[in-house]
């Protein structure tokens, strides 16, 4: 096999652990950042206007977009780790046939899924929990966001993953924040300036549709310049890999899909049983949703850098290395989620009182994002060792921990903690969840240690 040149190699290989992961990670926890940041700036900024119905309109459209993640997964995650090992066994051409195979596949799902919301835009938003208050503004947003701009937002998050997988982070993490900041001064423009009164949310769907094709444009340029001392390629001459590649791809992607999928089923769950108990629980919970993201997004780019070193390592068949990746950023990650829980216990009020003003949605939100925030540790533990085998190409280890989340433990007790407790069962069922399934995902993982050779 020809092995493409490419001074990233030594990160993989030689560089200690916790240098190598910094230099991967760093870049992509800024990214995860500035996507919070304009994640909120959407809501801080339709908060503005002091209508909890507007707020509680656009919450309504995070389960739409994370089903679209979960396309992006499919194909950046199941053909960005088998990028990185197969890069690890030297199989370079390979690993350029599996880049150009998934940026077309990206394109027709992404495709088909825009068209699908266009076509059952208002029955998809009336089971996510949208009522007749509601409906108008989670429509105008939906409709920017995922109808016009699924294709450039699930491809850029496909690409992002490509140039991550293969040592290029610092171009991943410019990208990803430069779409965040374009974002956050669009915002205001087009709600304020360019929108009349009782548009705003329509301004703010704008304002991202246009930031995500500026950063797919980026994405794009940077892949062609880097197509000769890199193995990605978006050549539709390349886009047959081999048969058992194509297995690969989907045997880690549709399991990370899958993850993402009940991920949004238990917001969808939550934002359902929530809107049972009225608007302004709707829109407190919505809020807390996203405030509590913080330390969740620095989790996601910890992992992001962990994952390109843990299959590299192992596919070529240095485990100790890979261990000491897994294990290092394992405990930085802990101790981070433990820092967080005492800062949301602390600042709760402040945070809720960023979004909005309305005093009986703070006084809610207050005490659903501190209950929220105590499983923060613990869900690191969950995603940490299901990206870790998503690298490692057991997707099957993936699927079940993944699933076991959410099918066993989450979603069926939102529904007897609901019933039981009413609307702080539904915030306090995350904690508990994820101290059950943080043992499971230990038990698993020790397992499949001690079952590698070295």
């Amino acid at each position: 096999m020809k092995k493409i040149h490419n001074d990233n190699r030594e990160i993989f290989e030689s560089r200690p652990v916790p240098k190598a992961l910094t230099e991967l990670a760093l870049p992509m926890i800024f990214g995860q950042l500035i996507i919070l940041i304009y994640s909120l700036a959407d809501t801080f900024y339709i908060g503005r206007t002091n209508n909890p119905l507007m707020v509680a309109g656009v919450s309504l459209l995070l389960p739409v977009f994370n089903i679209s993640i979960s396309f992006a997964n499919l194909f950046g995650i199941g053909g960005g780790t088998l990028i990185s090992r197969l890069m690890g066994a030297g199989r370079d051409d390979e690993a350029k046939k599996i880049s150009a195979f998934c940026f077309y596949m990206t394109i027709i799902a992404a495709g088909l899924f825009s068209l699908l919301i266009f076509a059952f835009m208002e029955p998809a938003l009336r089971l996510f929990g949208a009522s007749d208050d509601t409906l108008i503004f989670a429509e105008q947003y939906t409709y920017c966001v995922i109808v016009i701009g699924a294709v450039p937002t699930i491809l850029a998050m496909t690409l992002s993953n490509f140039l991550r997988s293969t040592g290029y982070a610092k171009q991943a993490g410019f990208g990803v924040s430069m779409g965040g900041i374009i974002n956050i001064f669009l915002d205001p423009l087009f709600m304020f300036v360019l929108m009349p009164p009782g548009y705003e949310v329509l301004g703010a769907g704008i304002a991202t549709m246009l930031s995500n094709v500026l950063v797919c444009s980026y994405f794009l340029v940077m892949i062609y310049k880097l197509r000769n001392v890199s193995v990605l390629s978006l050549s539709i001459k390349n886009i047959a890999p081999p048969r058992k590649n194509i297995y690969s791809i989907f045997s880690v992607g549709v399991p990370a899909a899958i993850a993402v999928f009940l991920f949004d089923l238990t917001y969808i769950i939550i934002d359902r049983l929530a809107a049972g108990h009225g608007d302004i629980p709707l829109a407190a919970v919505g809020i807390v949703l996203k405030a509590e993201r913080l330390p969740l997004n620095i989790g996601i780019g910890l992992c992001q850098g962990m994952m390109p070193l843990a299959a590299y390592n192992y596919s070529s068949g240095n485990f100790n290395r890979m261990r000491e990746v897994v294990n290092f950023s394992r405990r930085v990650g802990i101790i981070f989620g433990f820092a967080s829980v005492a800062m949301y216990e602390i600042f709760a009020p402040y945070i809720m009182r960023i979004f909005i003003a309305d005093a009986q949605t703070v006084a809610l939100g207050t005490d659903f994002l501190r209950a929220r925030t105590l499983a923060t540790p613990f869900m690191f533990m969950c995603f940490h060792l299901v990206n870790f085998f998503q690298a490692v190409g057991h997707g099957d280890k993936a699927l079940y921990l993944g699933s076991a989340r959410w099918v066993v433990f989450n979603i069926p007790l939102l529904f007897i903690m609901n019933y039981i407790f009413g609307m702080y069962g539904i915030v306090w069922t995350q904690v508990v969840a994820d101290i059950l399934m943080t043992i499971v995902s230990l038990i698993v993982y020790k397992k499949f240690e001690a079952g590698i050779k070295i």
